[in-house]
């Protein structure tokens, strides 16, 4: 009996992310996600994160591969663990942290909290895909928002909990970045300092870890930059600007999709040709396989309803997302 998952490989979520550099994308979405005060406090200081943190990122890591790579059964049950987990994580802020006072009660469940998870994964993702990759078309940008909508259905979002277009989505991160909402906790900006850029490497990895961390300061969108203290100036803008250039134009469409691409099962009974095929197709060509790819999702809409429609409303923290306040187009 053929397997299958939530995505194929004509799905936007799974050509992103099959991309070896797209890796880049987890460090900048850690410190995106450690900005948001109340999910820091409900996502890692009121966790074990903190205590074993790259344990906890390795299992998060594994839960997304399986939702985006691997079959539609194995996603449910782990997505369901993480659900039962969240649902008995709750709080309040023992101290004040930018706008929200102490006392805030929030939950690790909450849709808002849970909708910035996603949104740092999705706008990371398509961040570090079009600087060295290439530039995603505006339906396939769609179709690659359609996917998320799905993931975050499996983390118990329901389809009103999440910007309905690509447009929403953009307006929602607008928002968060621009408003008041997010503010840097000194425990966050040691988190930076201490998991983020200084994981344990072997030596001989050094070079690496200077290069990996130069290009995620330099992906954080600048008012974040300035909040955890990290430094910045034009020359090293140029210099990862360059870089980022010359993979994308010299590097990357030299390279076969075997070295490219991460090695993950393919469960539709796509082979290796097609993996091939890809390569070619992520080089530049948006005609026919950019039309197929934004039609795979629309076709997928309806899985979030799947997902998420036997999920009851969860309880809210004291939190609320823009989008919900009236800074966005809502759902």
């Amino acid at each position: 009996m053929l397997k299958t998952g939530y995505f194929d490989d004509r799905s936007l979520i799974r050509r992103v992310q099959r991309e070896h550099v797209v890796a880049l994308a987890g460090p900048r979405a850690l410190l995106m996600q450690a900005a948001h005060p109340v999910a820091f406090e409900g996502f890692f200081a009121a966790t074990t994160t903190l205590d074993d943190p790259y344990a906890r990122l390795r299992r998060t890591a594994d839960v997304i591969d399986t939702i985006v790579f691997g079959e539609r059964a194995e996603a449910d049950r782990r997505t369901a663990r993480v659900r039962r987990v969240h649902g008995g994580i709750r709080g309040r802020l023992a101290a004040a942290a930018g706008i929200f006072p102490a006392g805030t009660p929030w939950a690790a469940d909450d849709p808002d909290l849970l909708l910035w998870i996603i949104a740092t994964l999705a706008d990371s993702g398509l961040v570090v895909y079009e600087r060295y990759v290439r530039a995603l078309s505006p339906g396939e940008r769609e179709a690659y928002w359609r996917d998320y909508r799905v993931m975050g259905a499996l983390f118990g979002l329901e389809s009103r909990d999440m910007p309905a277009a690509f447009r929403d989505f953009e307006h929602y991160r607008r928002a968060m970045l621009d408003g008041d909402t997010l503010h840097v906790t000194p425990a966050a900006r040691e988190l930076a300092t201490d998991i983020v850029l200084r994981p344990p490497v072997p030596l001989a990895a050094r070079p690496l870890l200077e290069l990996a961390n130069t290009i995620t300061v330099g992906l954080l969108p600048a008012n974040l930059r300035r909040q955890y203290g990290l430094s910045w100036d034009p020359l090293r803008g140029l210099a990862v600007r360059a870089g980022s250039e010359y993979a994308k134009r010299v590097l990357l469409p030299l390279l076969p999709g075997r070295v490219r691409h991460r090695r993950l099962p393919a469960l539709d009974g796509a082979d290796d040709r097609a993996h091939e095929r890809g390569a070619a197709g992520d080089g530049g060509g948006r005609g026919r396989g950019a039309a197929r790819e934004a039609g795979a999702g629309r076709d997928r809409r309806g899985d979030v309803g799947q997902v998420a429609g036997d999920r009851r409303r969860q309880p809210r923290s004291g939190v609320a997302a823009p989008h919900r306040r009236g800074q966005a187009a809502g759902v």
